[in-house]
């Protein structure tokens, strides 16, 4: 007889599984990409993310592209996202 807690588990599974949203971060393995995503997601809802970190991603595929950017067009790309200090600690790092 299964417990309480698998019991529970299984309910959670299969309602995430009905229920789950597409999110481009849920599809990658990259560390950086899902990295982005989090640190945009911070007191920031996912449908005001989606366009923001679409674009990043394509103007910024990598760390190497963020990190020889000009603190300025990282910063336009931000625009409208607020919190610009996430911005700048992402390019920092």
């Amino acid at each position: 007889m299964p417990s309480i807690h698998q019991s529970i588990r299984r309910k959670l599974l299969i309602w995430y599984d009905k229920s789950k949203r597409d999110l481009p971060w849920r599809n990658t393995k990259d560390p950086y990409c899902i990295w982005v995503s989090e640190v945009m997601l911070q007191q920031t809802k996912v449908k005001t993310v989606l366009p923001y970190y679409r674009r990043w991603i394509k103007t910024f595929p990598t760390l190497e592209k963020l990190a020889g950017a000009p603190e300025q067009k990282i910063l336009k790309l931000w625009e409208g996202l607020g919190y610009y200090s996430r911005a700048r600690n992402l390019k920092k790092a």
